[in-house]
């Protein structure tokens, strides 16, 4: 049985994880768990670099749990778009990638600026509740062709190349 340690309790997340570990692993049983700890960053992180440090800062959070992978995944902000940082620890190494980048309306990114959070502005935008633990603003701004997990899904299984080929890392 693998366990995996998601460093969040958001289901949208966990889901993402859960699905890409189960493709990657299909004969394995897998225990994927989630864990709310701090990212150490804002709330809404407005840069590439904060947003992986927040990842960064879960990954760390979850040092002490038995799991076989411990996995973060931050959303945040690069400029006028919304991405997320997946990084995953595996034995003591650590393997990461972005997902997709999406545009944001300039309404929305006004707010965020201001000090709002993303998943707040979309609920407001689109007259939701808690999208962020749903299809988040991906989902909304595709017309639901795309999800946050569907996104982050490829995502972790870029995150997990170097685990998948350790002689070349």
């Amino acid at each position: 049985m693998l366990m995996i340690q998601v460093a969040s309790a958001n289901p949208a997340k966990i889901k993402a994880v859960a699905s890409a570990f189960a493709e990657l692993f299909p004969a394995e049983t897998l225990d994927v768990q989630g864990v709310a700890v701090p990212s150490g960053v804002a709330a809404q992180p407005m840069s590439s670099d904060e947003t992986l440090l927040g990842a960064m800062n879960r990954v760390a959070a979850l040092a002490d749990c038995k799991a076989d992978y411990r996995v973060a995944i931050e959303a945040g902000l690069d400029g006028d778009f919304t991405f997320a940082w997946m990084v995953i620890e595996h034995q003591g190494n650590i393997g990461k990638a972005r997902s997709a980048s999406l545009m944001l309306p300039p309404v929305a990114l006004a707010q965020l600026k201001a000090g709002e959070e993303l998943g707040d502005v979309m609920d407001a935008m689109f007259e939701q509740n808690n999208i962020k633990q749903k299809g988040g603003a991906i989902a909304l701004l595709t017309h639901n062709k795309l999800s946050r997990s569907s996104v982050y899904h490829q995502a972790l299984i870029l995150a997990m190349i170097p685990f998948l080929n350790p002689d070349l890392f």
